[in-house]
């Protein structure tokens, strides 16, 4: 990335105050935040998921004793600065956070922003007690970039242009990749390039946008982002009216289906795979940005026209319905197109006097003008929350502020790709605050997610934080000038702030806690309006809410952006390695709020370690279950859920919302047809959809009933008093040997049955090193497991709780149907599944034969093909039990279970920790890699 010459606050703007005074609220006056809190040393180790080998480690950082293993893991791995191992080499949180903070005192004190020397102390101290004790966090590029002696890029999003012409499109080409080596991700619209029903100057038919995307896919797919941290994160929309848009609709479901191809064949196409290369288009996310003449057109139900991009000629006309189902299937098959609404996106511009906006961000929350970047932040609304509910809403304006004011100053020395950019986002200055922990907060406050209480809730702090935000910019813009592209924008500008406030108006609340809130985004919104009527505001654009993956984790947070929290029941990183199971810790707190005793509370908690739900839990009445609803798992958020809670907050952001709405398996083409209708009717700026099971490498599952539940706990196994009893296999038994390699360790397990039933009752496991300790723990393992299924342990539940399970050895198996293993329980209990437990239970758990796999990517019902292998297994008088036949395979309820969820989502390329899903992207927890931009 080339530097670009820095442009100060003045060369902007004409000063036109005294600075800004800035309060404490957070510190204490002649005492730093770094002596204020407790410090440990840790080491940092991270192994090679596939061998075990050590790909990182760094012994003796330092963190606050507060921060987590994860955070702490995620921060040394992934922003320290400096070879490890060097005296360059940064070791402590105070290094990192001084690197980043010292950099913006100077530039802030240096350009004016402060009235006095005093002022600009403060400020650098309450910035870094906020950083510190986990408030908020900048975005990546921050991290990664200010302070060192590389050019200092501190924006996560992009938004380039590209012209008709040769000579544009490889400028993309260049400009995505300094983009991605930065650290950042970049979106763009290719709709000015003409379509292939166009004809070149030179004679014959112009190549279509589409197959210029194959280039910069390629391109992409070969830069990781910031050095070796993040994959490429990028956007490519097309307009609904161009000659090429079905082409464009079905570019990805296309591949999906080489994807499944590849897959079958035995290629390894998982995310980071060496052979996904081949794939095209698998770098990018695909809208399609559609008018409200075109979305009128699908509601009533007549045509449209396309429009060729040279002339503007009509270039044929589509029934805009047809059109419409095709996005709506391919995002069906694939997830991919979103849609992008853009007359809804242009009547909240600040600035259409300059250009309208034609794209947004890779994950579509970032919108503004062509070639312009935004550098994000985000609060951990969490810290805000009191032990009596209540909201802290002073610290929060404070904290406000604070990041807005640090947002601004990071411009006037930052650095940036292209000279292109950094002139528009220094003319226009667009920043993107948001926040993260949503989710945790509505649950701890004992709110559901889907429900009018929580999202009036949701409602008034979004507003309250982007009315201080612009009163702040309005503020600033006092003291150094307002952002140079003011004056032109001047009445579209006011007309938009207008509009913020009118809809504050519109909020409805349901208590003195989201009233409060409300109130005080009401006062803050006039305050700002009065002022900037005054001074103008120093910055275009003030509020996002970004996907916050990696942030998140560095600050602790529960859930991430505006999500609901994925499960109930979450993986917690331990100093020195290894992870356990712990119910998420917001759970007591919503409990308690809800008026739960501390016994009772403790048996619910209980009852969700061990079922990772709440239904059935003992004291918890059945109208408290919609607060613990999560993304997945039993009690799944609606669709409708969350659109509904996108659309509460949208009035009160200058952007938009980095959110996937997750869809049953189930789902049809019309419901998601549907969903992206009413996001256009709830005044939505965006819209992507994710059907669980949709992508390559996600298992089916099927929903059991309660009857099947109840047959799995064998009455054979209890006395009439209700106490176990073992049932002890004959002396002669049916036995069948299965030999394995995980990782080059060799073994032989023997699995016995019941003659009368089929199910399995005894399981011995001899590794082929005789003596060694893995094969004497394995035999007491064998023992252990086989006394329990005799004592009518359920062999699902076994299944349930060891596979996925990862140790050493762990990698490549010999078996055709289990290819990988996580360690030697993962693949034995795999292998168990497959043989002894139902087709239904099976797919619950996300385990199917490589053969089902294949028959239900040509459309065939798996179910058949269980059937079928125990029909061949029957003639071939083989030892198969009973109890592997489907049911039925006849109206069979597909649902995704929890379990099948998890393994929808990639392995991070890094780790090889099962990532999840984070707004639009996903994100890792184990080493906090993203897919996209935070």
């Amino acid at each position: 990335m080339a530097k670009t010459a820095k442009a100060t606050a003045g060369k902007n703007a004409k000063r036109t105050g005294e600075g800004l005074k800035v309060r404490r609220v957070f510190t204490t006056d002649g005492v730093h935040p770094y002596d204020q809190v407790e410090w440990e040393k840790r080491d940092v180790v991270m192994t090679n998921w596939r061998d075990g080998s050590v790909n990182f480690q760094q012994d003796g950082v330092e963190f606050p004793s507060f921060w987590s293993q994860n955070a702490a893991q995620i921060v040394t791995s992934k922003y320290f600065r400096g070879a490890v191992g060097t005296p360059q080499r940064e070791s402590s949180l105070k290094q990192l956070i001084s690197r980043v903070v010292d950099t913006y005192h100077e530039a802030g004190r240096k350009n004016g922003y402060f009235a006095s020397d005093e002022d600009a102390e403060i400020f650098s101290e309450e910035l870094t007690w906020l950083l510190l004790h986990q408030y908020f966090s900048f975005n990546s590029p921050v991290w990664f970039n200010v302070g060192t002696a590389a050019p200092q890029q501190v924006s996560a999003c992009f938004i380039l242009s590209v012209d008709d012409s040769m000579e544009s499109i490889l400028d993309w080409y260049k400009e995505e990749g300094l983009i991605f080596k930065g650290g950042s991700g970049a979106g763009v619209n290719l709709s000015k390039i003409r379509g292939s029903n166009e004809l070149l100057s030179s004679g014959g038919n112009a190549s279509g946008p589409v197959s210029f995307m194959r280039g910069a896919d390629a391109s992409a797919g070969t830069i990781k982002s910031g050095g070796a941290t993040r994959r490429a994160a990028k956007m490519v929309v097309l307009d609904v009216d161009h000659p090429d848009v079905e082409e464009f609709i079905e570019t990805k479901s296309r591949e999906e289906d080489k994807i499944r191809a590849l897959r079958d064949a035995g290629f390894d196409v998982d995310l980071g795979g060496d052979d996904i290369v081949s794939v095209q288009y698998q770098n990018a996310n695909n809208s399609v940005r559609v008018s409200d003449e075109f979305m009128r057109a699908v509601d009533e139900g007549t045509d449209y026209a396309l429009r060729n991009r040279m002339d503007g000629s009509e270039a044929g006309r589509r029934d805009a319905r047809s059109v419409f189902k095709k996005m709506a299937k391919a995002a069906w098959e694939c997830a991919d197109p979103g849609i992008q609404y853009d007359d809804v996106i242009n009547s909240w511009h600040t600035n259409p006097n300059t250009d309208r906006i034609n794209a947004s961000n890779p994950c579509s929350e970032y919108m503004s003008l062509d070639n312009s970047s935004c550098n994000l932040a985000s609060l951990n609304l969490m810290k805000f929350l009191a032990d009596d509910g209540s909201f802290d809403v002073d610290r929060f304006a404070a904290a406000v502020e604070t990041v807005i004011t640090a947002m601004e100053v990071s411009i006037s020395f930052a650095d940036f790709p292209t000279e292109k950019i950094g002139d528009t986002t220094r003319k226009y200055r667009q920043l993107g605050i948001g926040y993260s922990n949503l989710g945790a907060l509505l649950m701890a406050s004992g709110l559901a997610y889907d429900s009018e209480e929580g999202r009036s809730l949701s409602a008034a702090i979004t507003a309250l934080m982007t009315g201080v935000s612009y009163r702040r910019s309005a503020e600033i813009a006092g003291a150094v000038g307002p952002y140079e592209g003011y004056a032109v924008n001047a009445e579209p500008h006011a007309r938009v702030m207008a509009k913020h406030a009118k809809a504050v108006e519109d909020v409805r609340t349901f208590g003195d806690i989201d009233a409060t809130i409300l109130g005080a985004a009401r006062d803050e919104w006039g305050k700002g309006n009065k002022l900037g009527a005054v001074n103008g505001w120093r910055n275009a654009q003030a509020s996002v809410l970004a996907p916050t993956g990696t942030i998140s984790f560095m600050m602790d947070a529960d859930t991430t952006g505006i999500e609901p929290d994925l499960a109930l029941v979450k993986h917690k990183k331990l100093v020195g390695g290894g992870s356990m199971e712990i119910v998420n810790q917001t759970i007591p707190r919503a409990l308690d709020r809800l008026g739960y005793g501390e016994r009772e509370a403790g048996e619910i908690v209980d009852f969700i370690a061990e079922n990772g739900h709440v239904v059935g839990a003992p004291h918890l009445s059945e109208d408290h279950y919609t607060v613990f609803d999560c993304a997945m798992g039993q009690r799944s958020i609606s669709p409708m859920g969350h659109v509904h809670m996108m659309a509460a907050v949208q009035p009160f952001l200058s952007g938009a919302i980095s959110k996937t709405v997750n869809v049953p398996e189930s789902a049809t083409i019309d419901d998601i047809g549907e969903i992206y209708l009413q996001g256009w009717k709830l005044g939505l700026k965006a819209l992507a959809v994710y059907r669980d099971n949709c992508k390559v490498g996600q298992p089916l599952s099927a929903k059991k009933n309660e009857s099947e539940e109840a047959e799995t706990a064998s009455s054979e196994t209890v006395s009439e008093a209700g106490a176990p009893v073992r049932k002890k296999l004959p002396q002669r038994r049916s036995s069948q040997v299965t030999s394995f390699n995980v990782a080059g360790a060799e073994g032989y397990m023997t699995a016995s049955t019941y003659p009368d039933t089929g199910k399995i009752g005894e399981v011995f496991l001899k590794m082929s090193k005789q003596g060694s300790t893995l094969a004497g723990v394995m035999d007491a393992f064998s023992i252990a497991i086989s006394v329990a299924l005799q004592y009518g342990v359920p062999l699902e539940e076994y299944v349930r709780k060891f596979t996925n399970m990862r140790f050493e050895p762990a990698g490549m198996t010999d078996d055709s149907d289990v290819r990988m293993a996580s360690s030697l329980v993962d693949y034995i209990f795999r292998r168990l599944a497959l043989d002894y437990l139902p087709y239904d239970e099976r797919a619950a758990l996300g385990i199917l034969t490589t053969a089902e796999r294949t028959a239900e990517l040509n459309g065939e019902d798996p179910a058949t093909v269980s059937e079928q292998a125990d029909s061949d297994a029957e003639k071939a008088e083989a030892p198969v039990s009973p109890a592997a036949k489907p049911a039925s395979s006849n109206g069979s309820n597909l649902l995704y279970s929890s379990a099948a969820r998890e393994a929808d989502a990639p392995l991070c390329m890094n780790c090889g920790t099962r990532m999840r899903p984070s707004g639009s992207c996903y994100a890792c927890d184990g080493c906090g890699a993203t897919s996209g931009c935070s």
